[in-house]
């Protein structure tokens, strides 16, 4: 099994989440992250005053998936999260050993 954490910009969610859903992941956690990448921020003015945002408004998507499904969604969010600007994320991926169900006490794939 793997795990999926893309961080991704927030206005590409839902395009994400629906392909997602087309493929047959069945479920996925989001989280509202802020950070900042090699841009390093950007400064606004806001009243005449220029400061600057260091800490970029993201979104966290994490997803446990089988190994036969890796490659499929890993193209699925590198094609829809994409912009082509500075900026779009990053994808992670890293190998999950187990997975247990709390309700039910299913381990490995049944749990996904």
């Amino acid at each position: 099994m793997k795990k999926i954490e893309a961080i991704i910009k927030p206005f590409k969610l839902d395009e994400v989440k629906d392909e997602l859903n087309e493929i047959g992941v069945l479920g996925l956690t989001v989280s509202e992250v802020k950070g900042y990448g090699r841009q390093k921020g950007h400064t606004e003015l806001y009243r005449g005053a220029e400061y600057a945002i260091d800490f970029l408004p993201k979104i966290k998507i994490e997803i446990v998936i089988s190994d036969d499904l890796t490659e499929v969604v890993i193209d699925v969010i590198k094609k829809k999260a994409q912009t082509g600007r500075i900026g779009d994320g990053k994808i992670f991926i890293s190998n999950v050993e187990e997975t247990v169900r709390i309700r039910t006490g299913e381990t490995g794939k049944k749990a996904i």
